[in-house]
């Protein structure tokens, strides 16, 4: 599986897959057990879930680091690419981090998808 490597992309190949919205409840359900109050509707649109995650993702960062940690604890995001990432610039950081996420998420979607 090639990962998609822009936001655009991503949204591009869950909509052609008739994914999004399975997508939407991934992020749910990890949100949730992650202990984040954060529940999209299944129908918000691409722009919206990516600004609300980058805001959610941006004030975990700021005020609350440790369940930061513990959301790409349960998500499963890669420690090495968070490593990899400049922390020097927060809001370009939690944006990275955002993009991140939606990769991870859309990685379970595809190949829960796939070999069900």
């Amino acid at each position: 599986m090639q990962l998609p490597t822009t936001f655009e992309d991503l949204i591009e190949n869950a909509n052609e897959l008739s994914l999004y919205q399975k997508l939407v409840l991934q992020l749910n359900k990890d949100f949730l057990l992650a202990n984040i109050n954060l529940d999209f509707h299944e129908d918000v649109l691409p722009s919206s879930l990516k600004l609300i995650l980058h805001e959610t993702v941006y004030k975990l960062i700021q005020e609350k680091f440790t369940d930061y940690l513990n959301l790409l604890y349960i998500i499963d995001v890669s420690e090495k690419q968070i490593k990899a990432l400049n922390g020097e610039d927060l809001l370009k950081l939690s944006e990275d981090v955002t993009f991140l996420i939606l990769q991870r998420e859309w990685q379970k979607v595809w190949l829960r998808t796939k070999y069900q």
